[in-house]
């Protein structure tokens, strides 16, 4: 059994813990929030052993905790900060920082302590990813040329979110997710699925605006990026994020015998399909009906949807806890948080005057995981 603790216990914390229910290895010992009232609801919901301080939540853990940090973004730095220098593996959620220095501040201490470092979103460990990444290796589409990954997730500012509640009650966090904005909120999902695929970005050629002012509760990022990344096994993808082009969740992988496609990155259990090309007398057509490509066999335990997601949460967290259990490296390494940290920022940042950015990290692609083969 591995010890997990959680520091945040706001929305995201309930889709954890229905998600970690899952995983019979893994306990969380104990919560803390910095919010008294909603440490208690959190608490009170999933019959938890709560902290009344950070360093109270500390100070109680046994050796060798993996802490998830789930707290605002603004404060993912400093939290995971105090629990690495504490000596603890820490899993934080998107960003790791909303900076790339505190970002390598954080994998060199992880690094100097001996302890684990990675970040969501550990969806690339779901069923639809390593489908759609196993069906790249084995050549299925051909040799992969252009990637189309979209995040568009319609007019939220126009939404009812402010009745959005998880299961303890916490309501979404609206003014955090329109000051942090759509890009550093929801890029990792698909870059995670292309890092995966075809190594780490070389060069980032990219845009963002803000063109919803005054957003409720919050503002001043971007709603909308567009990204064109060139990645080290020489494909070339076309990113969107927005909270304000109608709801698009595709992912289509363009090769030389047709198109690998996705069309919900939020569910594990997306279909995966293959729409082959050929000539139709003077016509060039991908066929409309793809065949599906199935897992071989049992992958991992799945959640029920929720809000927009079906997505199981704890794959992260328990990746990182069999990586000790079986002493090897974990999939989700420090280097491939700090590099998805690296061109999530080069896109959010670009603004409309942004140059080529030649990234200056780099990770390797994470193992298949062994249900796959």
């Amino acid at each position: 059994m591995t010890a997990l603790a959680i520091i945040g216990c706001g929305f995201v914390a309930d889709l954890y813990m229905a998600s970690l229910a899952k995983h019979a290895n893994l306990s969380v010992v104990r919560v803390f929030d910095r919010d008294p009232a909603r440490l208690s609801a959190f608490a009170a919901h999933w019959r938890l052993d709560k902290a009344d301080t950070l360093d109270g939540l500390l100070a109680g853990l046994p050796k060798g905790c993996i802490i998830l940090n789930l707290t605002n973004p603004h404060a993912h730095y400093e939290v995971s900060k105090a629990c690495l220098a504490a000596g603890f593996h820490v899993y934080s959620e998107k960003p790791l920082a909303m900076d790339l220095d505190q970002a390598r501040d954080l994998h060199a201490l992880a690094a100097r302590q001996g302890v684990l470092l990675a970040s969501a979103p550990c969806s690339v460990l779901g069923e639809a990813a390593q489908v759609l990444a196993g069906a790249v290796r084995d050549g299925v589409a051909g040799r992969p040329r252009l990637v189309y990954a979209e995040l568009d997730d319609g007019f939220i500012p126009q939404a009812p979110y402010e009745d959005w509640r998880s299961a303890s009650g916490a309501p979404w966090p609206y003014g955090d997710e329109f000051r942090v904005g759509c890009t550093l909120e929801h890029a990792g999902y698909y870059l995670t699925w292309l890092v995966a695929m075809f190594g780490p970005v070389v060069r980032v050629v990219a845009a963002s605006a803000e063109l919803v002012e005054a957003k409720p509760g919050g503002g001043g990022a971007s709603d909308f990026s567009v990204a064109v990344l060139f990645f080290a096994d020489g494909v070339v993808a076309r990113l969107t994020c927005s909270i304000i082009a109608p709801h698009d969740h595709r992912i289509r992988v363009i090769g030389d015998k047709g198109v690998l496609a996705v069309r919900r990155a939020w569910d594990n259990a997306a279909k995966v399909r293959f729409h082959r090309r050929l000539r139709l007398r003077r016509r060039l057509i991908d066929l409309p009906v793809g065949r599906r490509i199935r897992p071989r066999g049992a992958t991992h335990p799945k959640v029920a949807r929720t809000g927009a997601a079906a997505m199981n949460f704890a794959l992260g967290p328990a990746e990182m806890a069999a990586s000790l259990a079986e002493g090897r490296p974990c999939r989700l390494s420090a280097d491939f948080a700090l590099h998805l940290t690296e061109v999530t920022l080069a896109i959010q940042n670009s603004g409309d005057h942004s140059d080529a950015q030649v990234m200056t990290t780099s990770c390797e692609k994470p193992e298949a995981m062994s249900w796959l083969a």
